[in-house]
């Protein structure tokens, strides 16, 4: 079954005095897969840009480079996708877990893979996230069927608590409380994973939400959304949910892939000028049509 999305993602600076310029970078493209079709993806800002430019990084995820090199006293970046989601195609079985690193090739996923084996600033190896994970991971049991458990697991162990963490809040501290937000049970997911000495990395996107029962559905409520994927040799890589508890989603909009949150931040930048506070809202709409 395919289900096609339109994605508005709004992001809106204000600052409280004008600044001289600023310097955006954004990844808010979809990435085409063999499960996802992009029909087009606009980004545009308000002030209009004086630079432009779009390349991919070294993940192969979009990058839109924004330069606004004159004063302004607010950046809206929007960005607005139409794409086509199909049921991806998993095939059954895959090796066992623990033979996963020496399988690891020298193709483009091979060299991918192992790179994110290593650890990341955001989703580092532990011995504590090793002890947390090895009851997933019996000598011999299927990767994916190991990482799955591994994913609910999490899932089942840990709050979501959107006013615990930030971005930066170290891994310890979410094991240690059991709360977070899908940020932290990605980063700690991809952690535990590499801690095994598995490749693991960090997907951003979007997930359609539902509203309440018997509420109407608001426009902008829904958020961006972070996943994990193992990769698995010969098969690819094999996302999972922890947050929802979703093995091989196929409601997810993959947008970018990295290491961890760093390598993928949906809108990251600079502003030059005088000291001055800022404010941020951020608004994202999933939509079918």
């Amino acid at each position: 079954m395919a289900i096609r999305f339109r994605i508005v993602h709004h992001t809106e600076y204000r600052y409280g005095s004008t600044v001289t310029s600023g310097y955006t970078i954004a990844r808010l493209t979809p990435r085409a897969l063999p499960h996802q079709q992009v029909h087009h993806s606009t980004v545009v800002t308000e002030p209009p840009p004086d630079t432009v430019r779009v390349h991919e990084d070294g993940f192969g995820n979009t990058v839109t480079y924004i330069g606004l090199e004159r004063p302004h006293d607010h950046l809206v970046v929007t960005a607005e996708s139409e794409i086509t989601l199909v049921e991806p195609v998993w095939p059954s079985g895959g090796p066992a877990w623990d033979e996963v690193p020496g399988l690891l090739g020298l193709d483009a996923d091979g060299l991918l893979a192992r790179a994110c084996a290593l650890g990341s600033p955001l989703a580092s190896p532990s011995d504590a996230l090793r002890a947390y994970a090895e009851p997933s991971f019996p000598p011999g049991r299927p990767v994916d069927e190991a990482a799955g458990d591994l994913s609910a697991r999490i899932h089942r162990d840990f709050a979501f608590d959107p006013e615990f963490s930030e971005v930066q809040t170290p891994l310890a501290e979410v094991l240690a409380h059991r709360r977070g937000v899908c940020q932290d049970f990605a980063h700690l997911l991809v952690a535990c994973m590499r801690s095994l000495g598995l490749p693991a990395r960090y997907v951003s996107g979007y997930l359609e939400t539902a509203p309440p029962p018997g509420q109407p559905r608001l426009v902008g409520s829904d958020a961006s959304h972070a996943w994990c994927s193992v990769y698995v040799p010969e098969q690819g890589w094999l996302d999972l949910d922890p947050t929802n508890d979703h093995l091989r989603p196929d409601r997810h909009v993959t947008v970018a892939w990295g290491r961890d949150y760093d390598d993928v931040a949906p809108v990251r930048g600079v502003v030059y000028g005088p000291p001055t506070p800022q404010t941020l809202h951020v608004s994202v709409d999933v939509a079918r049509t």
